[in-house]
């Protein structure tokens, strides 16, 4: 629990305590068959034709974040949150990281909901797609050369596990490519720690109006 938990980056743990969480409940009550569509369902997945449908499920943008499809799924989203999450938080902040997974995973299953509209879909990939572009955007702002450096490790990254998403079969590059829009957004709105001026106040509304703009499209199109 220590090595989990750690009280330099409560968000991190937080958030990979509530996922371990709920992979663990998923476990539990069905006995190993979590790969299961109706159990993705039952505790979050995304899937459009229920919020349309049942609009008040809208918080299925949000939930799925959560939900895994299996050991490898979780493993490895686990493993990228704990090392890219320590990574951003510190250089965001807490609360602002805080945000900026939860506003990123809510994007990628926006654009989940609009471009694969009759998928089911899980997963804390949209919002570590966020996190990925977050830095990448960063990196022609700052003058911060671990964040320059940061910034091009996870470009790279970034780029392989696109091509990854494109021909591996099973994996939504809708939430890939959409948690990358939402958190190239969110590094311009949010500030970072120690360079509040690399944005100017202009350019922080305007990606404001932008990213809020395009999540009430999307989602006006999605139910329509």
């Amino acid at each position: 629990m220590k090595g989990i938990f750690d009280r330099r980056y409560p968000v991190t743990s937080f958030f990979l305590l509530v996922t371990a969480l709920v992979f663990l409940l998923m476990l539990v009550t069905t006995g190993g068959n979590f790969y299961r569509a109706d159990t993705l369902f039952r505790f979050g997945a995304m899937y459009g034709p229920a919020i349309r449908l049942f609009p008040e499920q809208i918080w299925r943008l949000f939930s799925a974040i959560f939900v895994h499809i299996g050991w490898e799924h979780f493993i490895v989203n686990m493993l990228s949150l704990y090392y890219l999450g320590r990574q951003v938080e510190e250089i965001f902040g807490s609360k602002q990281f805080f945000f900026l997974y939860l506003l990123s995973g809510m994007m990628g299953n926006l654009f989940v909901f609009e471009f694969s509209p009759k998928s089911l879909a899980a997963g804390a990939s949209t919002s570590l797609y966020g996190l990925f572009a977050a830095i990448i955007v960063l990196r022609y702002a700052t003058r911060n050369p671990y964040i320059q450096q940061l910034g091009q490790s996870y470009l790279t990254l970034f780029v392989v596990n696109i091509i990854g998403s494109v021909l591996i079969p099973g994996i939504s590059l809708a939430g890939h490519i959409g948690g990358a829009v939402g958190g190239a957004f969110l590094a311009i709105i949010f500030p970072v720690r120690g360079e509040r001026r690399m944005y100017s106040a202009s350019q922080r509304l305007g990606a404001v109006v932008l990213f809020v703009g395009l999540a009430v499209l999307l989602l006006s199109k999605g139910m329509g």
